[in-house]
């Protein structure tokens, strides 16, 4: 894998222009296409977890992507994330979706399911970067392609960035479809995870054939789905 240690502690400052906050400024700059990629949806209680893989387009052409003060999904409020996922769509030169069901999940853990999805977001791409940058510390197994995790990618890193908003309006919006078969469990303002609604809701309807059965909360004892 592509070392980078020193060159990221170089650069994460605040003081530095907007632009040279990002690696694709510094580091990786001039050297082709780069793919970021990341997840969401590893602490839900239900659905799929989802990965993208997005494709940027040369520095000289992100003006318009920088300025929109771009970051970290989970940061950003439902509106800004469906905006700016519009944004990128029109100017990626590619995004893929990648995503690992519920028994798949159950059967590998979350953390293998993850990495699976992250995989096959980047297998679909039609054009072939020459790096894969990775949020987190675990690589993706078995990927042909080069590769570079980054901690705290999302946040370093615009394609990540871009590739996290990516993921979590897609998944975001599968829950949502989703919440009209299982009212009962409010996904569509929970997303899935855990909240106090959704908790009550295994205790009197107990999990629907979309729940983590390997997760704690869903292992509920004589209790199964009921419409």
């Amino acid at each position: 894998m592509v070392k980078i240690g020193q060159s990221i502690a170089a650069i994460d400052t605040p003081t530095l222009p907007l632009e040279q906050n990002w690696l694709e400024f510094s580091t990786y700059c001039n050297l082709g296409l780069i793919a970021g990629v990341d997840e969401v949806g590893r602490g839900a209680l239900f659905g799929p977890v989802v990965a993208a893989a997005v494709i940027l387009p040369d520095t000289n052409s992100l003006p318009g992507l920088l300025t929109t003060k771009i970051q970290d999904s989970k940061k950003l409020s439902e509106n800004r994330r469906s905006q700016l996922a519009r944004q990128i769509f029109d100017i990626a030169i590619d995004w893929k979706i990648g995503f690992a069901t519920t028994a798949e999940i159950d059967s590998f853990n979350i953390l293998q399911a993850s990495l699976l999805a992250m995989k096959r977001a980047v297998l679909k791409l039609k054009v072939q970067p020459v790096l894969c940058l990775v949020d987190g510390n675990q690589p993706i197994k078995n990927l042909s392609l080069p590769q570079q995790t980054i901690v705290k990618g999302d946040s370093l890193s615009l394609t990540i960035a871009s590739a996290s908003i990516v993921a979590k309006v897609w998944r975001d919006e599968l829950i949502i479809r989703l919440a009209k078969k299982y009212p009962m469990y409010d996904l569509e303002r929970n997303k899935g995870y855990g909240s106090k609604k959704h908790l009550l809701a295994l205790q009197n309807y107990g999990i629907s054939p979309l729940h983590r059965k390997s997760f704690r909360p869903c292992q509920i004892d004589g209790k199964k789905y009921s419409k």
